[in-house]
């Protein structure tokens, strides 16, 4: 046993210093970034937030939804080929730069991918996506998925140190989701023991990925604008959305009334709700990690995009940067031990 003595921060524990500004307007703000990929070669522009791939986020509703901002959404793996064709009879031209096909590690889940793509070519990315990256198994997977499809975008996690960033990146994939724990409806840190504040593990994820020109998605832990630009200040290439897409027109789960309210139901993918829809239940051998909550019905997800990014660009204002790529380099973060007067908050 071995205890490290490094202070580790979440999104809670800082702020951004600003910094003078020769920006005049939040409008000079360019949030669109490219990327060429490392193992595809292929290159990305767009804005860099994504819709996580869960069943009551990242559904095709979503994904046209956020296309028209540029924005990409990781589709859930429950679809089946037959939903996938028929989604794609009627997708806006342009959107498979925008979607990612995601898939779990099981025996089936190759072959389920291997028709979607064979059906439709045009699709580019893979989310492969399981709650603990750091096993063989899923090494050897992320391999014969590079080996299956050497010209598309593999997107794989989760992580959150440096040496697995750098294990998946040669393994094949091109870009690695980081995030164990943070989620508004994930419950591993107090299942499990397990975790790693996400701020600290995206600087340090990022710079390991970067060295070897590999990229990553930081996933979880965003609750408000602030945190989705903080993620970008510390390093991370993409941020992946759950609970702020959560409860719209275009997630997935029912509408109902609840003592007057509408709300739409959210929940985390390793919860007993989802295995129970999905999988037949919880496995005896192992624990729901995820819990099941009732969102607040947000009306269209159009509104929470703007907010999000007239945030973000609020943020570069204030410190100088005139495009989201300048953001890291113009970020020095304090410590703090509040963020806001929370006195009128219910």
């Amino acid at each position: 046993m071995r205890i490290e003595n490094d202070i580790k921060l979440g999104f809670k524990d800082v702020m951004f210093r600003p910094k003078r500004s020769t920006l005049k307007s939040r409008s000079q703000v360019n949030l669109e970034r490219s990327f060429k990929l490392l193992h595809s070669e292929k290159e990305w522009t767009g804005v860099p937030i994504m819709a996580a791939n869960m069943d009551t986020v990242g559904t095709f509703e979503m994904a046209v939804a956020l296309f028209q901002k540029k924005i990409f959404t990781a589709i859930h793996k429950h679809y089946t080929t037959k939903e996938w064709n028929a989604f794609m009879a009627s997708a806006p031209k342009g959107i498979e730069d925008f979607i990612a096909v995601s898939t779990g590690t099981g025996a089936k889940d190759l072959e389920r991918i291997d028709e979607v793509f064979k059906q439709h070519p045009q699709l580019n990315y893979i989310c492969i996506d399981v709650a603990n990256g750091y096993s063989e198994h899923f090494v050897a997977f992320v391999k014969q998925a590079r080996s299956n499809y050497p010209d598309k975008v593999i997107m794989a996690g989760n992580v959150v140190t440096g040496e697995m960033v750098e294990e998946l990146l040669l393994a094949g994939a091109d870009i690695i989701k980081v995030g164990i724990g943070p989620g508004s409806v994930c419950t591993t840190r107090v299942k499990t023991g397990v975790g790693y504040p996400q701020l600290s593990a995206i600087i340090e994820c990022a710079d390991a990925a970067h060295g070897i020109g590999g990229h990553i998605i930081s996933d979880g832990g965003c609750s408000n604008p602030g945190d989705v630009s903080k993620a970008f200040g510390a390093g991370a290439d993409f941020v992946m959305l759950g609970g702020m897409f959560a409860g719209h027109d275009e997630s997935g789960g029912e509408l109902i009334e609840k003592d007057g309210e509408k709300v739409k139901q959210f929940y985390g993918m390793s919860s007993a709700t989802a295995m129970d829809k999905h999988v037949g239940g919880v496995a005896e051998y192992r624990a729901s990690e995820g819990k099941t909550v009732d969102v607040p019905y947000k009306g269209k997800v159009e509104n929470t995009v703007l907010d999000i990014l007239g945030g973000i660009r609020s943020t570069c204002t204030y410190v100088g940067a005139s495009k989201l790529k300048e953001l890291s380099k113009r970020t020095t973060f304090i410590r703090v031990n509040e963020q806001e007067n929370r006195v009128y908050t219910k």
